[in-house]
């Protein structure tokens, strides 16, 4: 596969946004983190920020420091002989997770969905390694993907107002933790005890970009000694 090139998009006076790719997949990501580092190598200081997503890149730039003219051209720069990135430099993640109806109430719901057994659909979504696109929505909250069609499912209809801190989700083909309480829509099947977003961890947010992650079924004993909060969700939304 030949180097992306990237169809520029004002998103303010000081940012763009960088389109590499039109779909979502798996294999857009060793190139978004080989621009992303090729970026910020050639920007340097002149950089404020950059923000990777499934198929851009959102960057940011100090207008004093570049004028547009140079922003394009360090753009360019950073594209030319670009190589992808060896995914395997990425952090591997096992997350332990407790499924269960009482914290996961849509567990039976994606069971009937896709015509298999609750044990079935744990087995599937904690046999894939995702990958870890980008973060967002909330701090350190991580969209990963791709989760099998078979358990894909279209967000709730209704948001619930509190979703728990470690609860694990499904929306389409993505597959998600909720670091905090936060109100949500994603289907939800189980709850890890590990904290995804802590001011003691570097960078804050446990999980990155081009990180891999795991979900290690549980049982209660297990997730209650790692510290887990057992709260059951209400079933409705």
């Amino acid at each position: 596969m030949n180097a992306p090139r990237p169809r520029l998009e004002v998103a303010g006076i000081d940012s763009l946004i960088l389109r590499l790719f039109e779909q979502i997949d798996e294999s857009n990501m060793p190139w978004m983190l080989a621009a992303s580092s090729r970026l910020r190598d050639v920007f340097g200081a002149a950089l404020i920020d950059l923000v990777p997503s499934y198929t851009t890149l959102l960057l940011h730039y100090d207008l004093t420091c570049v004028s547009a003219a140079q922003v394009r051209q360090y753009i360019d720069q950073a594209f030319d002989g670009l190589q992808p990135a060896d995914t395997r430099s990425g952090r591997l993640h096992s997350l332990p997770t407790w499924y269960d109806r009482s914290v996961g109430p849509e567990l039976t719901l994606l069971a009937q969905r896709s015509q298999l057994s609750e044990a079935e659909v744990i087995r599937r979504h904690s046999a894939h390694q995702y990958q870890v696109f980008a973060l967002g929505f909330a701090p350190g909250f991580a969209f990963m993907g791709l989760v099998e069609p078979a358990l894909a499912a279209p967000r709730l209809s209704t948001p619930r107002k509190r979703i728990a801190a470690g609860s694990v989700g499904i929306a389409e083909r993505q597959t998600a933790v909720y670091p905090a309480v936060s109100p949500g829509g994603w289907n939800l099947l189980g709850r890890t005890p590990t904290r995804l977003f802590d001011h003691a961890i570097e960078g804050y947010s446990l999980l990155q970009p081009g990180d891999r992650v795991r979900f290690e079924p549980i049982d209660h004993a297990e997730f209650i000694r790692l510290g887990g909060d057992d709260s059951p969700l209400e079933i409705t939304p």
